[in-house]
Order: C-alpha cells, then sequence, then structure tokens
C-alpha cells in the first residue's frame, strides 16, 4: 500500500556526499526512497548502500542516526505496513473515537496532546500583534521549524534543501500580522518533547494552539482522534465533520494543516491506499510511516 513513491525523482547530486550538513537529509531521503519503491524485493544492505555509493557501515549508522532505526528495520515496517492495510478499519476508527467521547485530550501514537484553537477573530485579524517565537531542530525526518506562541506550539514545519527561510516563510505566510522573534531556547524544549519518544507523557500532554478557520479547525481536531495505527481518507473526514460532499475542501484543509507529525496529516491516504499528497513531500510522509511503524514494533534491526 505505501509504494507509491514512483513519481519522485531523486537528483543525481542526492547521491553523492556534499560537505553540508542538511545533505545527510538527502542521503537518507535517497535510501527511504529506495526502500520504499523495492520493499517487495527485500532489498539487501548491500544493495542499499551501492545505491548511495556509500559503505554498508556508512549507511547503517547515517541512516538509524537520522531514522532512529536501521534501514533493515525500517524495511520490515513498511512491509508490515503494507500488509496491515492501514485503511481496512479505516471507517470504524473514526465511529469508535466519537462513541468514546474524545473531545478534549486526544492520543496521538503515545504522545499526549491537548489542544484548544484560537479564536475566529484572532484568526480573522491575522493575528495582529500575537508573538510567535521559532527555532530550527534537528528531527527523524531532517530539520525542523517550529514555531510556538505562550499558549502553546502553533506550526511545525521541515527544512528541504538546507531552505531555511523558506520553510519558515511557509508558516509565516498564515500568520502575516504576527510579531516572529527566533528563540530557539523557547522552541527547544518542544521539540524534544515531539522527537523523542521516551518524553510522550500523559501526565503532561503537549500544548496546540490550533489556527485557522473553523473549518480547517474541525478538520484537524478530526486528525488528532486518528491512532498510531490507523489512518483514514478525505471522505471519512467529511463524513464526520458533517459535510459528506466536502472531500475537497477537507483535502486543502489537510494540506494546510499548520502542526505537522503532531498533526497526524500524514496518515490520511486516497481511498484506494496511495499515499497522495503531502506537503512536505511524499518521501517525509514515508518516512514518518516508517518511523511510527518502527516505534511501535520496537523494531532495533
Amino acid at each position: 500500500m505505501l509504494n507509491t513513491l514512483r513519481d519522485i525523482t531523486i537528483e543525481p547530486a542526492a547521491l553523492k556526499i556534499p560537505a553540508e550538513p542538511h545533505s545527510d537529509y538527502e542521503r537518507v531521503r535517497s535510501i527511504i526512497a529506495y526502500i520504499s519503491e523495492r520493499w517487495r524485493d527485500q532489498p539487501s544492505l548491500e544493495a542499499i548502500a551501492e545505491h548511495v555509493g556509500l559503505s554498508t557501515t556508512h549507511v547503517h549508522h547515517l541512516f538509524r542516526r537520522w531514522a532512529g532505526l536501521s534501514p533493515k528495520a525500517f524495511l520490515q515496517a513498511i512491509t508490515l505496513d503494507n500488509a496491515k492495510a492501514l485503511l481496512a478499519s479505516s471507517a470504524s476508527v473514526l465511529d469508535t473515537t466519537y462513541e468514546l467521547g474524545l473531545s478534549g485530550p486526544a492520543r496521538l501514537h503515545d504522545l499526549f496532546v491537548t489542544h484548544e484553537a484560537m479564536t475566529p477573530g484572532d484568526y480573522k485579524a491575522g493575528c495582529n500583534g500575537l508573538t510567535m517565537r521559532y527555532g530550527f531542530h534537528p528531527s527523524p525526518f531532517g530539520e525542523a521549524v517550529l514555531i510556538a506562541t505562550d499558549r502553546g506550539l502553533a506550526g511545525l514545519g521541515f527544512v528541504d534543501d538546507g531552505d531555511r527561510q523558506a520553510a519558515l516563510a511557509d508558516l509565516m505566510r498564515r500568520w502575516p500580522k504576527a510579531v516572529y522573534v527566533e528563540d530557539e531556547a523557547a522552541t527547544a524544549p518542544l521539540a524534544r518533547r515531539i522527537f523523542s519518544p521516551s518524553q510522550w507523557r500523559s501526565e503532561q500532554p503537549l500544548r496546540v494552539v490550533l489556527i485557522g478557520t473553523d473549518f480547517e479547525v474541525r478538520v484537524w481536531q478530526t486528525l488528532l482522534r486518528i491512532p498510531r495505527d490507523g489512518a483514514t481518507t478525505y471522505s471519512d473526514i467529511a463524513r464526520h465533520i458533517g459535510n459528506p460532499k466536502a472531500c475537497r475542501a477537507v483535502g486543502a484543509a489537510v494540506g494546510r494543516n499548520p502542526v505537522s507529525f503532531v498533526v497526524p496529516c500524514h496518515r490520511v491516504l486516497g481511498k484506494s491506499g496511495a499515499l497522495t499528497g503531502y506537503h512536505w513531500g511524499l518521501t517525509r510522509k514515508q518516512a514518518i510511516l516508517g518511523w511510527e511503524a518502527g516505534q511501535g514494533l520496537g523494531l532495533n534491526g
């Protein structure tokens, strides 16, 4: 199911060994794409290493450092994720959470999240005068940019090709009248909480501020109800927010999710099981799904 990376082109530069620190992610990205495209063939570590032009030892340690598990474990996770057919129970997953009344604090793959929405008036004013602090931090999926307010995490995106300004601008344009202050000391604790499973604790939930239109917030709140081992479709979300014909609008709202990974838009798949689009790239979506599967299965390969 998750082998839908055929349209991704890996540039030749991604197979070299540049000096820039961000190029490590490009090498990992190439490995992820290779495994994801060829998981049915169960490629060996030697074949993976030959593909990226590195030694098997270098591939093993580089991939483990960035993805949190070995190439072998990632391959196992991808294989199992396909075998489990994530969409088999997509409707019942959301039905169950609604029946249980999970409308307040929500649990996201063992990362406990409590959320609130910015008032419609504040959003319509472009968050005029609201102070937002941002910082750049490493993550299992490449460098991440986090944006926080005094009320909690408001934005999370990813840096591609070392272009920090593009990643930051992508989030800033959502709230054009806010005041932005670079403050990595303020965002570092949030990054540690989000990307370190050992720090996922129910007694200290991660606070998230959802800033968007009423419709977008309803979609994002629905995303927070997707459990770690589940997935859903745009049509299921539309049905659960009471507007079954709004699949296209739901897709747009999912694409505008400002808090990637934490609000799991990566777990929205096409009706056929295809990965479909992802704002931060299909390779990264595949990496997140594989990483989550590896964490859940305790794969240390």
